[in-house]
């Protein structure tokens, strides 16, 4: 029986296939926005917590200003002092503080020069921090060491910066010579792999920057407890601020690795439901057409619903012809709504990866994404087409006869 009212339900829409593709392209319309944008969402969400992830849970962040508009506070020049990261060392519970500040500098490598991104840490005691707390690794070469006029560069400076670039070159920045001595593995965003790294004294040197950082890291000393280090850094900063005299009280913000890891968590958590709202209202555009269409072939198959039910149809009988119809149309679109997003999200992602200059963004492609596309397309559909079957099975047979 099931398979007449779907050969039933085929026949109907073949008979009206203009407006049934129209039907079925308000879905694909809904069904493509939730999956692309869910995909690169996730994607990107994955993305960045794989980075914070890679930061261990002794690790405590300072930044100049308010967290809660970080924005500014990266891109308004506020840095951190000499005597506030002397006031970081002081905290009960710090074990090392790296700072890296960071400035654009010409970059002579043989006969090329190229603008780039140069960062100072401090060899002798960041590498340690940097390798084992965060993860960082050299693909070729090896680190670099303090006093050596030594640099270590990002993974793509060899690739798309100085595509002739190996360990043990010597490149030029600022007029000093400098040797590569390693080139990082990748650290999961292109602006941070497409940039140089040197020994804090020489990055002070080549730029004339004699101190300032905007950010600082601090490794807490083995027992502590993350939350009463973050107290105590806080506490030590607004002392050395009360100090100061002539000079606006700044702000600061203390985050253990935890804590930077909710927040970014929080965030990425309300921007997919926030994609999810807006993809929504396609689907609901789309339902809203599938009813649409539905209800106009009931008022066109009034004169076939009244012969079946003459011939003994039943209600339900009606209503799953008509669900099967509206089910149908749910069901080709999610499919090709899936396909189509699926095709953008890979598309972006490719992009992306190869030709924007600023981060990654990945494409989280799940075969439960792939489902849930489909078969919600398919439950749409179906509920889009429910009213319309039911008013169709309430049809008495000598009304719908008459009606014609």
């Amino acid at each position: 029986m099931n398979s007449e009212y779907f050969n039933i339900a085929l026949r109907n829409l073949r008979a009206r296939s203009l407006r049934s593709w129209l039907t079925i392209l308000g879905i694909v319309i809904g069904i493509f926005l939730v999956v692309s944008l869910l995909s690169l969402s996730e994607g990107l969400r994955e993305s960045v917590m794989r980075e914070l992830r890679m930061m261990g849970g002794d690790m405590v962040m300072v930044f100049p200003g308010d967290a809660s508009d970080m924005m500014t506070t990266l891109l308004g020049g506020m840095e951190l002092r000499d005597r506030d990261i002397d006031a970081i060392k002081r905290s009960r519970g710090v074990e090392t503080v790296i700072e890296m500040p960071w400035e654009g500098a010409n970059v002579r490598h043989g006969r090329e020069t190229e603008t780039s991104l140069i960062y100072g840490i401090d060899f002798e005691k960041g590498i340690p921090v940097l390798h084992e707390d965060m993860g960082w690794d050299i693909t070729e070469g090896d680190f670099p060491r303090p006093g050596r006029r030594e640099v270590m560069v990002g993974s793509l400076v060899p690739r798309d910066v100085f595509p002739d670039m190996r360990s043990g070159d010597v490149i030029t920045i600022g007029g000093r010579k400098f040797t590569v001595a390693g080139v990082l593995r990748s650290l999961g965003n292109r602006q941070d792999d497409l940039a140089i790294a040197l020994d804090l004294q020489d990055f002070r040197d080549v730029t004339g920057k004699r101190e300032g950082s905007p950010v600082a890291m601090a490794r807490i000393e083995s027992g502590y407890d993350p939350d009463e280090v973050v107290l105590n850094i806080e506490d030590n900063l607004q002392e050395t601020a009360m100090r100061r005299v002539g000079e606006e009280e700044p702000s600061f913000s203390v985050m253990s690795s935890e804590t930077v890891t909710d927040m970014v968590d929080n965030i990425m958590g309300t921007v997919q439901l926030a994609v999810v709202a807006f993809a929504s209202i396609a689907i609901l555009v789309g339902g809203i057409g599938i009813m649409n269409t539905m209800y106009t072939s009931v008022k066109e198959r009034t004169k076939e619903i009244g012969i079946l039910k003459a011939v003994g149809a039943k209600r339900s009988d009606i209503v799953s012809i008509f669900l099967f119809e509206s089910g149908i149309i749910g069901l080709i679109g999610g499919i090709g709504g899936v396909f189509l997003g699926l095709i953008l999200a890979l598309g972006v992602e490719t992009y992306f990866s190869e030709a924007h200059p600023i981060f990654y963004l990945e494409a989280h492609i799940s075969i439960w994404l792939i489902v849930f596309g489909i078969v919600f397309s398919f439950f749409v559909g179906c509920l889009s087409g429910l009213l319309p079957a039911r008013q169709a099975s309430k049809l008495q047979p000598v009304d719908a006869l008459r009606q014609e």
